[in-house]
């Protein structure tokens, strides 16, 4: 039966879980150390929440096409794959946390940025109360995910980004950092989050396909992907948008390419997929390139192309269009 995703300021029960299963899969560990997941240094056990983190972080240094840069178009973000692909990554969390708490009606909650944009984007902001995910900081102080670096089973940061973008370890472990509103000063909106849904392609003739995605398909194209994802509108004065400005309003461990590290990641990409969800259920379950595109230049993001996982089996961004029997949200925008 599908399980319903809600706004975790609604569900005081969906919260305490999602803490709850973090901290868990925090501390459950895999049969994969650091050495065969590609991290330098000495061989470490890998736990369950940081293979995410290792995932993320590769995933970005990705290219696609092959030999091409990641830093314009990865396996997973700067292209149409990036909402079928966290949303198989989301599901991979959801269900781990319904193994390890034993509760197989546990659904992910979402963290409705654009309420608090609309508020004018407050530091204090309920989610990041202690009572919630914590508050801003290097280290974070408060909530469950405190940095206590006597306490073995508080929540650290194993797993980080070197300069180039790739995954190591953190030496020693240290606290989750968050630096609210220092690059950038306030949340999507609303009005933006409405103006994102009512994207209508300029050809009163075009493929009902354009209004996903169009080619080239990367962060410069036309349509709603790219809206969300926040590359454009191209704007010198304000460069980030919607995904991406949620990210940079909240800084420290959400910025680099290991920002699941930061358990408000997880609840940031559910609305996003919700803000997906409510696009398709109004539209249509649309999705751009098709298998007729080239391998050479756009393997890995094609309808029919798998989405690789170290945490379990592969999909295509065909299977999880319609995603009505696994969940299903209280609200869609």
């Amino acid at each position: 039966m599908p399980v319903v995703r809600k706004n975790i300021l609604a569900d005081a029960t969906a919260r305490d879980d999602y803490l709850a299963g973090v901290l868990a899969l925090k501390q459950e560990r895999t049969a994969f150390t650091t050495d065969r997941l590609g991290v330098p240094g000495p061989s470490a056990p890998v736990f369950t929440y940081d293979q995410f983190v290792i995932w993320h972080c590769w995933t970005m240094m990705t290219p696609i096409p092959p030999g091409g840069s990641p830093r314009k178009r990865n396996a997973a973000h700067r292209g149409p794959v990036f909402l079928p692909w966290h949303r198989v990554m989301l599901g991979l969390l959801e269900t781990r946390i319904q193994q390890i708490l034993g509760k197989p009606d546990f659904a992910l909650p979402y963290w409705d940025w654009s309420a608090d944009g609309d508020l004018g984007s407050p530091k204090d902001a309920t989610v990041f109360t202690a009572a919630y995910l914590g508050g801003d900081g290097d280290p974070v102080s408060t909530g469950a995910f405190a940095h206590r670096p006597d306490d073995p089973a508080a929540f650290a940061v194993r797993i980080e980004s070197d300069l180039d973008g790739m995954p190591v370890q953190s030496d020693p472990p240290r606290g989750l950092r968050r630096s609210f509103a220092t690059d950038w000063p306030t949340l999507p909106t609303g009005d933006e989050v409405k103006s994102t849904l009512a994207y209508q392609p300029a050809a009163p003739a075009a493929h009902p396909t354009d209004r996903y995605d169009t080619p080239g398909f990367d962060s410069s194209s036309r349509g709603f992907r790219n809206l969300l994802e926040g590359w454009i509108p191209r704007d010198p004065v304000r460069p980030v948008h919607m995904h991406n400005q949620v990210h940079v309003w909240i800084g420290g461990d959400m910025a680099p390419g290991t920002s699941p590290n930061d358990p408000v990641f997880f609840l940031h990409h559910c609305n996003v997929d919700r803000i997906w969800e409510g696009w398709m259920n109004r539209y249509g379950r649309f999705y751009a390139p098709d298998m007729t595109f080239p391998a050479a230049t756009y393997r890995g993001e094609r309808i029919g192309d798998p989405i690789v996982s170290p945490l379990g089996p592969s999909a295509t961004p065909g299977s999880v269009l319609d995603i009505s029997s696994v969940y299903s949200y209280d609200a869609l925008p």
